[in-house]
């Protein structure tokens, strides 16, 4: 009985004296039994409802909650994360998963390692700098296998080889492996990068390359800068870094802290299978998958749908294992990098590169 409907019948009732006892002992049992119920299946409450409907798949219980920190904003390359999660992949997983933008993207490794957040997205290169500073996080997945980012220069602009930038203007945006991500492309080259001209852009790296400014970017993304420049009517010629000297790096891996996987390995292996469908589903269904991301972008800046599809077209290749099953990691790619990371004076050891990762889920 509704609050509304209790009080009308009282006021009837006070109405009619002959018949107050009479109706007083009637909502009386009304209220008995509305208050009582079989003994041997209490009513649940709200938070009780929802556990009983949660899966059970490895937990025998509620769902599991896990935290992950994104790399950046939602884009094309997480179309796995939100496909496991909309398809329900994560839920037969037994685990109830909140995915988080950084609010700074150099925090995501130091939160996880302080326990602030259980997973993140991050990239190789920066696993074994963290390691190499006594962060303790591992890297439990590679997700892109190659590297995104290239050396960018205009296609009117005459440079046909990164060698060729000898004497002229890069700008690359504050990172200290981009810089040296760009002279060993020079040198491999057979320039001397001791002449190239590095500007300090920051994120401004298309409006810098558009305009003039300068001459080569490093920093930008194949899947990114390079679309909108192209966009925007700015054609580039793009050089892997590959291709020029620099080992071939997972650009995105799935971080977990050393601590974190002695509490909650049993979790995470649920959680790589989990994307690990997730990713299926958007090699299969890549236009779904599309959708599926573009609906998650009420707090960021609108995507751009059209930038958004070529990109997913050029990650998917670039996110397959071949024969391994999505996220395999190999230990010869980190013992390159690592030795790569140190001839480049960024590592004062190796980054601990054989204890820097884990396969799970295997």
């Amino acid at each position: 009985m509704t609050p509304f409907r209790y009080n009308r019948y009282l006021k009837s009732s006070l109405s009619r004296p002959f018949h107050c006892l009479i109706y007083a002992l009637m909502l009386f049992a009304l209220m008995l039994l509305g208050g009582c119920g079989n003994p041997d299946q209490p009513e649940a409450s709200g938070s009780q409802a929802e556990a009983s409907a949660a899966p059970e798949a490895g937990t025998g219980g509620a769902a599991h909650k896990l935290s992950i920190m994104l790399d950046w904003y939602p884009n094309a390359v997480h179309s796995f994360l939100y496909a496991a999660q909309a398809e329900g992949y994560f839920a037969e997983e037994g685990l109830d998963v909140d995915i988080q933008m950084p609010a700074d993207t150099n925090d995501a490794l130091k939160l996880v390692a302080a326990g602030k957040v259980d997973l993140a997205l991050s990239y190789q290169p920066q696993v074994l700098l963290a390691r190499d500073e006594q962060i303790p996080v591992q890297s439990i997945a590679a997700l892109v296998r190659h590297p995104l980012n290239h050396l960018m220069v205009a296609e009117d602009s005459g440079i046909t080889r990164p060698a060729e930038l000898s004497g002229k203007q890069a700008g690359y945006s504050s990172v200290p492996l981009y810089e040296a991500m760009l002279n060993t492309m020079v040198k491999s080259d057979g320039g001397d990068p001791a002449t190239v001209k590095l500007a300090d852009v920051g994120f401004d790296l298309v409006p810098a390359l558009s305009t003039g400014r300068v001459d080569g970017i490093m920093g930008g993304f194949i899947n990114h800068e390079q679309l909108i420049l192209e966009k925007e009517g700015h054609p580039v010629r793009s050089f892997n870094p590959v291709d020029y000297g620099v080992p071939d790096y997972y650009e995105l891996v799935l971080v977990a802290s050393e601590q974190g996987l002695e509490k909650s390995r049993d979790e995470y292996s649920r959680f790589v299978k989990a994307i690990r469908k997730g990713q299926q589903f958007v090699a299969a269904n890549p236009d779904a998958a599309l959708k599926l991301l573009l609906a998650h972008q009420e707090d960021t800046a609108p995507l751009d749908e059209a930038i958004e599809q070529r990109s997913l077209e050029i990650l998917l290749p670039l996110m397959d294992a071949g024969t391994q099953p999505f996220g395999h990691q190999e230990e010869e790619s980190w013992e390159k990098v690592g030795k790569w990371l140190k001839e480049s004076g960024l590592l004062a050891g190796d980054g601990g590169s054989k204890d820097a990762f884990v396969n799970l889920a295997e």
